[in-house]
This record gives structure tokens, sequence and C-alpha cells, in this order.
């Protein structure tokens, strides 16, 4: 397939150990970035939205808020795309264990929280944004199908896309399952054309194998221990300013050739 060709305008991310993605600019430079206090802070959302928030959303919500700091973008224009693995893996435990010993005791605003789209409702709400949204899963390979499908909006329509994919931690039962053992997540500000804004150029390629791009420590070391980790690769080109390529997976048999290519 011919190349899409979308342009980085602004990178959100947070870790407990990254709270930002100008600290994984520190931790590629050599240093070591102070390290983030309590839940991501989501400042966009108003304070009682907050206090009620789960963490799945309060992670989604700051990281899209960093990205669309960066580029200049007004949050109520973009359009949106939220990628998840396992959604919010900590409500998902708590309503399999109520619905199995107390299903009339199950929280509403719980199984409210627990959808999908949690996140991006959340978002759209708090920016008056009325662009269209879209809340994805796929599981390993979240990320992957979260960046062609912002991608293919972008250029299709010609519009800006925020792109957020994010997990947080497991718990109980689920979390054996998932292996998930921490928090993470980024957001990508992609638009179709060049301009003042723009950070590093992405010509994206679909493919039918390829294998993980190599990661130096300590990155690979978080690597696996959230599906959102999978957007590393492309996170350390971004962060390093350098031009690289690097392969993500996009779906159980389809990957995607990312080429990076740094303003100069």
């Amino acid at each position: 397939m011919t190349a899409l060709r979308v342009h980085v305008e602004g990178v959100g991310l947070w870790s407990p150990q990254l709270a930002s993605f100008a600290a994984l600019q520190e931790v590629l430079a050599g240093t070591v970035p102070a390290a983030p206090v309590g839940r991501p802070t989501a400042a966009i959302l108003p304070a009682n939205e907050r206090r009620r928030a789960p963490e799945s959303v309060l992670l989604a919500i700051e990281l899209a808020g960093q990205a669309v700091a960066m580029s200049g973008r007004e949050a109520a224009a973009l359009a949106c795309v939220f990628a998840s693995s396992h959604g919010d893996q900590s409500i998902t435990d708590y309503m399999c264990a109520t619905l199995a010993q107390a299903p009339t005791e199950l929280s509403p605003t719980r199984f409210h929280n627990s959808v999908h789209n949690a996140a991006v409702g959340y978002w759209t709400i708090a920016t008056d944004c009325h662009a269209p949204s879209t809340a994805i899963c796929a599981q390993a390979a979240s990320f992957g199908a979260g960046l062609l499908e912002a991608a293919s909006q972008a250029v299709t329509d010609q519009r800006p896309v925020l792109l957020v994919c994010s997990d947080i931690a497991g718990s109980g039962p689920l979390g054996e399952l998932t292996g998930c053992t921490q928090p993470f997540g980024s957001a990508l500000v992609l638009a179709p054309h060049n301009g003042a804004s723009t950070l590093a150029t992405l010509a994206l390629t679909l493919t039918v194998d390829g294998t993980d791009t190599p990661l130096a420590e300590p990155l690979a070391s978080w690597r696996g221990t959230s599906p959102s980790t999978a957007g590393l690769p492309l996170l350390a080109l971004l962060a390093g300013k350098k031009d690289g390529r690097c392969w993500l997976a996009a779906a159980a048999t389809l990957g995607l050739q990312v080429d990076v290519e740094h303003v100069a």
C-alpha cells in the first residue's frame, strides 16, 4: 500500500516513572527525571469530575491534555481516537466479583465508568468537542491499531486527529490473566499537513510481518508491563529527535512499518 503520511504536532506521556514526554527525553539524554507524585492530574476535567473519575479516565485525559497543549490546537475542534487493550481493569474485576457474589449491590456509577468509551466521553464533554470520536480495542495491538485509525482519519478527512492509547494495572484474577502490572499511556496529535507546530513526519506502511524494535534500558524493562507500552519504539524515536524506523503490531497478522523523519 502507499504509505500514509501524517505529521506529529504534540505528544503526551504518563507512567509511574514518567510525568510527560519531556521526562522521556531526559531519560534518553541519560538523566533521571522526577517521578510523578500520585495519580495523573487530568487538570482539564472540572474538580468534581476529577474526584469521581476512575484511574483509567484520569490517565487518558492527562495524556490527551498534554498532547493538545503541545500542539497548540483547540481541543474542541479535534477528532479523537481513544485506544485501550483492556479498558478499566479495576472496575471490570470489581463488577465480575460483585455479580458473582452480590449482584444487587453493583454500583451504577462504577458500571457507568466501565464502558470502553468512558474516557472519550469524559474528554468530549469536558472540552465541548463535537468532532468525531472513536474508541478502539485490539488487545496487545491497540496502539498500532489506534495509530492506523487516527492516521487514516487525518488523511481521509483532511483534519487533525488526537490519538490516545492507555491502560492501567490489572487486579484480581483479571490482572493475573492480562499481566498488566503498571499504568502507561501516550497521546499524539496528528495533522495531514506539515506546519509550524510539526515535530516529525510519520510514514506508515502496512506489513504482514515484522519484529519488535529493540529498546535500550530502562525502556526495555518497561515493555510488557502494559499493552500500551507497545508505542515505546515510536515514542523513543520521537523523543530522541532521530530519524529512524520502527515496527508496531496493528492486528494479529498485520503490522505497521513507521518511518520517522524529524523537522530539520
